[in-house]
């Protein structure tokens, strides 16, 4: 490549990523760093479709994408990541298409199948961090005992109805909750947006802020752990509950650690 050329691609570079570089904490180091830095997104969805936008607009530089389902009409008026001519097409082809042309920088790894627990933990041990955008408690569980047996941290992200919530898992952290510490196998396993709706921006604001919160870990090395942050669309407002690692738990605790 010539000097010109170089000259270019650096100054479309700083072009680019200009207002993240400018902010406090951030720099061109930070920036540089991210494109070290592997994230993986279970669920291309409503949640999805934020979460994903903003981390490959931001410049991480790898992005793993799991999901195997098909673009539906219905998806379309929350799941922005897609189009209506993605109808019928598989999500993980639509958010290719969709984030090559957003960022032609990052790199993409494609995984449209159902993933088990065990493909999820050998997947796990070469990311930075997981963000589950699912919609079930069944795949949040697997997801989530992945993520604490290779001591990944977890952003998970929920909506439904009128209703969203957020919380940061620090399985890299001794002392932090996991998500089987807030929810067991006896809750309601029927709540889905399917069957009972959800508002289209609010899956917005929930993917949004998940984006945030792995930014915060990445870029300026904030915790934010032991924290549930509920929002509440009817009035717009948020309400935060302290978290805590259940001694008890069948997944984190010494007890279920030192067993496996």
């Amino acid at each position: 490549m010539s000097e010109s050329a170089l000259d270019d691609r650096n100054s479309d570079w700083h072009t680019r990523y200009a207002r993240q570089i400018t902010l406090d904490g951030w720099g061109e180091k930070k920036q540089k760093e991210l494109t070290t830095k592997t994230v993986l997104i279970v669920g291309l969805g409503g949640l999805g479709s934020p979460v994903t936008l903003y981390l490959a607009a931001s410049g991480i530089g790898n992005l793993v994408l799991n999901d195997f389902d098909y673009v539906d009409l219905s998806n379309l008026p929350r799941q922005l990541l897609h189009a209506t001519y993605d109808v019928n097409r598989l999500k993980t082809d639509s958010a290719r298409e969709t984030l090559a042309a957003l960022n032609p920088e990052i790199n993409l790894k494609l995984i449209n199948e159902r993933l088990n627990q065990a493909q999820l933990t050998e997947l796990l041990a070469n990311c930075d961090c997981v963000v589950d955008c699912t919609d079930n408690f069944g795949s949040r569980f697997t997801l989530n005992a992945a993520a604490v047996a290779t001591g990944t941290p977890l952003v998970s992200a929920a909506a439904i109805r009128r209703e969203g919530q957020l919380a940061v898992f620090r399985n890299d952290l001794q002392d932090s909750p996991c998500y089987r510490c807030l929810y067991c196998e006896s809750d309601d396993a029927t709540a889905d947006c399917q069957g009972q709706g959800v508002v289209g921006p609010l899956v917005g604001v929930m993917g949004s802020m998940a984006a945030t919160a792995v930014l915060n870990l990445l870029v300026f090395e904030k915790n934010n752990a032991g924290q549930l942050h509920c929002f509440d669309a009817n009035y717009l407002q948020w309400r935060t509950l302290d978290l805590k690692k259940d001694p008890t738990c069948p997944v984190c605790s010494a007890e279920s650690l030192g067993s496996n």
